[in-house]
């Protein structure tokens, strides 16, 4: 299939582009300068000139396509209630650009959309409409799109991590040096769910080749890492200590990311396993984290 990838330049992008091709599909990746177009000819995939605020390039990219990923998203968390509806915008017209057709579209949000509450893991088959996150946007967006006939298949993210970016806790990482203490919630017993960027990329291709229309994967190999042991992690990186943060104290602390400070992102991916054959064999996140260059990142 000639699939169409936005984000193709990106961090879960740029891996997703060898998967595909290896798999024997060919790219059409997205992007929006030259030094992201000359990477994709580099890596053997074709280039689609476009970006997220021209909806016409979107659906110009995706006309052409006989799949499309969606992995791309504007990650400035200070404007992340803007740029969540900027993604339900994206979505809509990769939806208006495939309807009336079989081919598959792949979508991108976060495993807290199938929280089932109560401490538990969120899980594939339930959508919660009433989730405080802003990112619920593009999972609204794509169910907009399967209810009009569009063949939408859900790829749930938890933190995606290697050695250089791991998701919320790249911003975390920052906010640690800016603070000098690395901070949890209380006694950061919430956890966050985790896989490795390789695992993550594979999954992609699997929910292509071997998913069904309507159906929902979480990308999960961790079921959940504590907060405390993440803050743990990153204080013994950058020689910080790690301590807890009073919740009347959260907002003046944590600033924007006290939206996710005190989250539970725990999410299983036992369907998502069973029904596309999908085995994580990456590395954790702390491990990754422990590993980390973190001289690199100031």
């Amino acid at each position: 299939m000639r699939v169409f990838l936005t984000g193709a330049t990106g961090f879960i992008g740029s891996h997703i582009v060898p998967e595909l091709l290896a798999a024997g599909h060919e790219v059409l990746g997205m992007s929006r300068s030259t030094r992201g177009a000359e990477a994709l000819r580099a890596a053997g995939a074709a280039v689609h000139h476009g970006e997220l605020e021209d909806l016409a390039s979107i659906r110009a990219g995706a006309a052409g396509a006989d799949a499309v990923i969606h992995t791309a998203f504007d990650h400035d968390f200070s404007r992340f209630v803007d740029n969540c509806e900027k993604d339900r915008r994206v979505i809509g017209a990769l939806g208006e650009a495939l309807k009336g057709s079989d081919r598959p579209l792949i979508i991108t949000p976060g495993v807290g959309m199938g929280e089932q509450g109560h401490g538990k893991p969120a899980i594939e088959t339930v959508f919660n409409a009433a989730h405080a996150n802003p990112r619920i946007a593009s999972e609204e967006a794509g169910n907009a799109a399967l209810e009009a006939g569009v063949d939408v298949r859900v790829v749930r993210l938890p933190q995606v991590h290697d050695t250089v970016k791991q998701g919320l806790v790249t911003p975390y990482v920052a906010m640690c040096r800016e603070t000098g203490v690395a901070g949890y919630l209380d006694r950061g017993l919430n956890r966050w769910s985790a896989c490795h960027v390789g695992d993550v990329a594979r999954l992609y291709v699997l929910a292509l080749d071997r998913g069904q229309r309507g159906e929902r994967y979480n990308a999960v190999a961790e079921e959940g890492v504590s907060a405390r042991e993440i803050a743990e992690a990153v204080g013994a990186g950058l020689g910080l200590p790690a301590r807890s943060i009073a919740p009347e104290e959260a907002e003046a602390h944590f600033g924007w990311f006290a939206l996710f400070a005190g989250l539970d992102l725990s999410a299983s991916s036992a369907l998502t396993r069973q029904r596309l054959g999908w085995t994580p064999t990456g590395p954790g996140l702390i491990e990754d984290l422990q590993r980390m260059d973190y001289s690199a990142s100031a």
